[in-house]
């Protein structure tokens, strides 16, 4: 899915890396744990997350992330926002909860990650 289509899904606002609206993302993933996206993500995944610090763009940029996800409409700080243009990581807004934004994604194709039982 293009990052183009999950914004007008989400009616979500881009915050950085608006070049890279025709980018593909193949899977997503919705966390408040970082070690969890450590864990089980790696490329071109979306992360759908509530949290707003610079650790989220640390553990992003280990996983390789293509885009962040900012739920429950979160902004977070120009700094952070710098951070995320620095490692070419896209960065946006919804005012959807996790879960929303979660089903919106998932029904429209997105697939998620597979941990195995």
């Amino acid at each position: 899915m293009k990052i183009s289509e999950m914004k007008e899904l989400l009616c979500a606002e881009i915050l950085c890396g608006e070049e890279l609206e025709n980018s593909e993302v193949n899977y997503g993933f919705g966390s408040d744990l970082m070690s969890d996206v450590l864990a089980y993500v790696n490329g071109r995944t979306v992360l759908l997350t509530g949290l707003i610090n610079t650790q989220v763009i640390r553990t992003a940029e280990m996983a390789d992330l293509t885009a962040i996800i900012f739920v429950r409409g979160k902004k977070p700080e120009q700094d952070l926002i710098n951070l995320a243009m620095e490692n070419n990581i896209v960065l946006m807004l919804t005012k959807d909860t996790m879960y929303t934004a979660s089903g919106k994604l998932y029904s429209s194709g997105l697939q998620g990650i597979q941990i195995d039982c």
